[in-house]
């Protein structure tokens, strides 16, 4: 009793408060310079060091994609390309390590320049967020980084070495780090691994042959595509989804695949293209899939009935600031610890109670309220006490006997 007494309420207060802030993610730290939250925002691509690697000189910096490819430039700036790195690593044994890597705005371009630069002919690899290899090379992307490893010579622990650098490579927040949703609507089954391609511009449209141009997909009006090869019965199929902002920009570009595609005589939804063999398409919500190849009208027809668009509803809510919303999570948990205390406060009271009562009924004056045990004062207020005044004599005086 004495320490709660010499604590008190403000003391109690003071180690609550210090437990929330610290329990529920209240920061008490003053608010950084600007200058030192750009460059925490903007941390340098490659580690110093990792699984045993260590690099040897300075890395080697740019934010020109030419730097990065100068064959490809325009496709890493479609991509959203930010800036470049490189360094070569050495280990004790004496192999080396030459890394390249490249960041961009956000996980959906290092997701496309991952598909625009992997092979067929690699192996998947459990690296990142996705990996592949072909010798000496590995390839994968982690967030919004591609990294492109060469080995001097590989041994069985290198990609558990590369590993640990995708986890120590920087990683976007927010939106950022999401991948493009219309992906998903592409069919596995059947599916030629490593072929798929996600563009976002006309020149890596142009450099994967797709089946329709950049006029028909119309980059501008904010479209993105991704096209795959699948194996049919009758030969093998490509498979390409456009993806629109509005199902009614899609429906607009629909009209565009037909008039530059007459069916003629055709059917509708299927056009011959020189030798590229049949052409199928369709819309599904906001996304336009063709089909074509040299594939029959059956297998076509059944890879396109595979693609069905099905909407999902974000909330979004608007963004505030972080202290308020800190302040606000500190309240709230507050409200919920003081609700939780009470219910237990009512919950052991109840029990206590109930306990008592049962028993009393059981054992009557055994266990509670033993007449040994029961001690108290009783003030008697019902009943009634007469005394008898003394007499009086006329002068008001009392007389004696």
């Amino acid at each position: 009793m004495r320490v709660l007494r010499s604590t008190g309420f403000a003391g109690f207060l003071g180690i609550f408060l210090g437990i929330s802030l610290s329990g529920f993610g209240f920061s008490t730290q003053s608010t950084a310079h600007p200058a030192d939250q750009a460059a925490v925002s903007t941390p340098a691509i490659l580690p110093e060091a990792f699984g045993g690697w260590q690099m040897q000189g300075a890395t080697s910096t740019s934010t020109d994609p030419a730097t990065a490819d100068p064959t490809n430039g325009e496709v890493l700036k479609e991509y959203r390309f930010t800036d470049f790195a490189s360094a070569t690593y050495t280990r004790d044994d004496g192999r080396t390590l030459k890394l390249r890597a490249a960041r961009f705005a956000d996980s959906s371009g290092a997701f496309g320049a991952y598909t625009f630069y992997l092979e067929p002919e690699m192996i998947k690899e459990d690296v990142g967020d996705q990996g592949a290899s072909l010798g000496q090379r590995v390839l994968f992307y982690r967030g919004h980084v591609l990294v492109d490893a060469s080995f001097s010579q590989q041994s069985a622990m290198s990609v558990a070495q590369l590993r640990e650098l995708a986890g120590a490579l920087p990683q976007p927040r927010g939106a950022a780090a999401n991948l493009p949703g219309f992906i998903q609507f592409l069919p596995r089954r059947d599916y030629i691994r490593n072929t798929q391609k996600y563009v976002m511009g006309p020149s890596a449209l142009n450099a994967v042959a797709a089946p329709v141009g950049d006029d028909v997909v119309d980059f501008g009006a904010s479209s993105e595509a991704t096209l795959a090869k699948y194996d049919t019965p009758s030969g093998e199929a490509t498979l390409m989804l456009i993806s629109y902002p509005t199902p009614q920009m899609a429906s607009d570009h629909l009209r565009r695949i037909d008039a530059a595609h007459p069916q003629g005589d055709q059917k509708p939804g299927v056009s011959a293209i020189g030798n590229a063999g049949t052409f199928f398409y369709k819309r599904t919500g906001p996304i336009i899939a063709i089909t074509s190849g040299p594939v029959s009208e059956s297998d076509a027809k059944s890879l396109l009935g595979r693609v069905n668009y099905e909407a999902t509803i974000t909330w979004n809510t608007p963004a505030e600031e972080t202290q308020v919303r800190d302040l606000y999570k500190l309240i709230l948990n507050i409200v919920v610890l003081c609700g939780i205390l009470g219910a237990l406060a009512i919950v052991a009271g109840v029990a206590f109670g109930g306990f008592r009562v049962l028993m009393k009924r059981m054992y009557p004056d055994r266990v509670f309220d033993r007449p040994e045990q029961v001690e108290f004062i009783s003030l008697r207020l019902n009943e009634v006490v007469i005394e008898e005044l003394p007499r009086s004599g006329s002068e008001g005086r009392s007389e004696t006997p």
